[in-house]
């Protein structure tokens, strides 16, 4: 806010309600509105919606030559009689934002924009920031004469919010926000859980990279799940279910009824849909059903080169490879290599001399109170899971692990709603 911290400052609600006059101060009408255009960090005023004679109609911003509190003056008269329609990424700044919720980047958290902050910048009018406070409220109950007088409180810089566009159906915007792209999927997760479910929807439709929105929904608790996979096409749901870890798959496929699911899993890519089928077989809270089968193990005759070579190929996650599993001939389970441990290594060291652990391992029918006790006992992050024959079929995670032992809503939300 460096830029504008200069500059001064008129509130929305000082704005509309005031004057619409032309250049000679002579009174035309009333400003109803103030019309912005997103997609810039200070969104620029497009123009405003006034009432003349009782009939609204729109100004353009090239004609507005000052806007302050209680007026916006021009610099010719020229208003457009039509019936105002907006065009892609308006919105009303009175009508769509003010006493919304917008969302807070910076503090991952949704706010409630009780006042909203205008400059003169570059030439332009534009939306500066936000007030989330009580102040900014009281103060448009507030006599317009004693308004003023009131020193807003918690300012935000609009650069760093974010703003729902659903109000009103026809500005949904179908477009990608950059802003959220800084969020972690547990905090973007968060936000949709907080927000109403329309505000929800924005948000999701907002994640325009794939893998993004298949992270936010492993991370959306299962009621809001439902909501969202209930309104989405069998071909959307199994496009988001392909790029999900399929442990997660299962779960959201879990929620779904008996034919549907059927239908979505001959929707997914082989791979994905027999991994999902091998996972669906085994109890939820257990090894088996927790565990995912992207995990990277090779013969103990390979090099730290080969083994690099792999993980550059694989599509694991990386959680799922803070450890490298070797096995014998047999492909029975034999070593473990920390990840670290492999990156110190020569590019020729053989795995067999790396494997330094002997891997902690699980069958699929171990239960996740034992699996928690063994990460713990041992500082394990990660835990193998063998077959009958030794041979290595997944990985435990222990953010899986966590998701289940950790007490029911046990999200931390604290500062999730702005205050004064």
């Amino acid at each position: 806010m460096a830029a504008t911290q200069s500059l001064p400052i008129m509130h929305l609600s000082l704005i509309t309600g005031g004057v619409l006059r032309d250049g000679a101060g002579g009174q035309l009408g009333r400003v109803d509105d103030v019309v912005v255009r997103l997609g810039a960090d200070y969104p620029v005023v497009s123009g405003v919606l006034a009432t003349v004679a009782g009939r609204r109609v729109f100004v353009p911003a090239e004609v507005v030559r000052e806007i302050g509190h209680g007026y916006v003056e021009l610099s010719e008269v020229r208003l457009d009689l039509r019936p105002f329609e907006r065009r892609p990424e308006e919105v009303l700044l009175k009508q769509d934002v003010l006493d919304r919720q917008l969302i807070n980047v910076e503090g991952a958290r949704l706010v409630r924009t009780n006042e909203i902050e205008l400059a003169r910048v570059d030439g332009w009018y534009r939306v500066v920031g936000v007030d989330t406070g009580l102040r900014g409220l009281t103060r448009r109950v507030l006599p317009r004469r004693l308004a003023p007088r009131v020193q807003l409180g918690r300012f935000l810089d609009w650069a760093s919010v974010e703003p729902f566009t659903g109000h009103v159906p026809t500005v949904r915007l179908r477009v990608p926000h950059p802003k959220l792209a800084r969020l972690h999927p547990a905090q973007l997760a968060d936000l949709v859980e907080a927000a109403s479910h329309r505000e929800g929807e924005e948000i999701m439709s907002a994640l325009a990279d794939e893998e993004l929105e298949a992270d936010v929904f492993e991370e959306l608790d299962p009621q809001h799940q439902r909501e969202f996979i209930e309104e989405r096409t069998d071909a959307e749901v199994a496009a988001v279910l392909a790029r999900m870890e399929s442990d997660d798959a299962v779960d959201m496929l879990g929620e779904l009824d008996e034919d549907r699911r059927r239908r979505i899993l001959e929707l997914l890519p082989p791979l994905q849909a027999r991994r999902v089928r091998a996972l669906a077989g085994y109890d939820p809270a257990t090894a088996g059903g927790l565990m995912s089968p992207d995990f990277v193990c090779l013969y103990a005759t390979a090099t730290k080169r080969e083994a690099v070579g792999r993980i550059r190929r694989d599509q694991v996650k990386p959680n799922s490879v803070t450890s490298i599993f070797t096995m014998n001939l047999h492909r029975r389970l034999q070593g473990e290599i920390r990840l670290a441990d492999l990156i110190r290594a020569e590019d020729d060291d053989v795995l067999a001399d790396l494997a330094t652990l002997k891997p902690r391992v699980v069958s699929p029918d171990t239960e996740v109170e034992e699996i928690a006790r063994l990460m713990t006992d041992y500082d394990l992050t990660i835990v193998a899971v063998t077959g009958a024959k030794g041979e290595l079929i997944g990985v435990v995670t222990v953010d899986d692990v966590l998701e289940l032992v950790l007490p029911r809503g046990w999200r931390r939300r604290f500062d999730l709603f702005g205050g004064e």
